[in-house]
């Protein structure tokens, strides 16, 4: 996945949440087939106060992310055209992903700017322990009692703010294909379960448990009994595809067919760099930083389905799946990838 974690006991928790604040104003928060909102929509330019000139999502646009940074650095060097191709993605709303031990602060700073532009904030809580089964974004919360405070933290950050939270990336997949030891896999329903409830304490957050992909998963009923056993039921929905490959029309398929099974529920898709859909000369490692792939569908909810919530771009793109095909560590900006993905968009 995308942010690498930042380990703190919990007693230093004020210090670390004054350091990431810090970090966060520094850098804004940085982890064409199949449906509606091709990538073509991906173009345009740049827009002022957390609202991209043409966009009619409501999900924020944050003004000061790496790739805004990227295009402004760009346009001064006199790369006008590569930086107007990486504002197709600085111009679109996409996940924050709150690095560190105390997010708090982070989510509070962005959800104020996203409430001054009348917009919903999506975020993406990502630090159940032992995560990413020991991979390139391993870590997380080094116990189950530092997690349950850290979920606390977040949902005390967001407050009031409209938002979005896609919950724990991977987390149930790798309870499903075996990764995550069977001696940790009733702890982490328990505490996905947990941060279910305290986050539909704020009063205009809406949770969407991750449930994979279909390419990792083909089987959807293997995730049912673990979505049961994490609260699924008292979520929104699920998510899927985030930071993966797969068309819209795939994951959508999919997730009709996962929601028949859990009576109905809705689900969001992540369409950030899906528009040529997955890697196919190695499907081993098809899933981290892949060459050729470009942006997908705008974020919207205006699906055209009633089952799909929302198109998000969960995984911010540009940002490496690892230290795969050359690239920087998890979560980190990689101007040249992001450079492939926005000029690979079709107009």
């Amino acid at each position: 996945m995308s942010v690498p974690s930042i380990h703190t006991p919990a007693r230093t928790l004020a210090l670390a949440g004054a350091a990431l604040l810090v970090t966060v104003l520094a850098t804004g928060c940085s982890a064409i087939d199949g449906g509606r909102g091709t990538a073509a929509e991906a173009a345009g330019q740049t827009a002022p106060s957390g609202s991209a000139a043409g966009d009619s999502s409501p999900f924020w646009v944050d003004p000061a992310s790496a790739a805004a940074g990227q295009a402004d650095q760009w346009e001064k060097q006199g790369r006008s055209s590569d930086a107007a191709a990486i504002r197709r993605i600085a111009r679109r709303p996409q996940a924050m992903w709150v690095p560190g031990d105390y997010p708090r602060p982070a989510i509070a700073q962005a959800g104020a700017q996203a409430e001054k532009a009348g917009k919903t904030l999506v975020l993406v809580a990502y630090n159940i322990p032992h995560r990413d089964c020991g991979q390139h974004s391993a870590g997380g919360a080094h116990d189950a009692d530092f997690y349950y405070q850290w979920v606390d933290a977040f949902a005390t950050g967001i407050g009031d703010t409209k938002a979005m939270v896609v919950l724990e990336p991977d987390a149930l997949g790798h309870v499903v294909d075996g990764c995550t030891p069977a001696e940790y896999q009733e702890e982490r329903y328990q505490l996905i379960s947990a941060a279910i409830d305290r986050l539909k304490k704020q009063p205009h957050t809406k949770v969407y448990v991750d449930a994979g992909n279909p390419d990792w998963i083909p089987d959807a009923g293997k995730l049912v009994e673990p979505l049961r056993r994490a609260g699924i039921g008292r979520a929104d929905g699920f998510s899927l595809n985030v930071s993966n490959f797969q068309t819209d029309r795939a994951s959508t398929e999919y997730g009709r067919r996962l929601s028949r099974l859990l009576g109905g529920a809705h689900f969001v898709v992540d369409t950030s760099r899906n528009g040529v859909g997955p890697y196919q000369d190695d499907p081993a490692d098809a899933w981290c930083n892949p060459p050729g792939r470009a942006l997908g569908s705008a974020p919207t909810t205006d699906t055209g389905d009633a089952l799909v919530d929302a198109y998000l771009w969960v995984k911010r793109p540009g940002e490496s799946d690892g230290t795969c095909r050359g690239g920087p560590a998890a979560g980190t900006w990689w101007a040249e990838y992001a450079l492939g993905l926005a000029r690979n968009a079709t107009a």
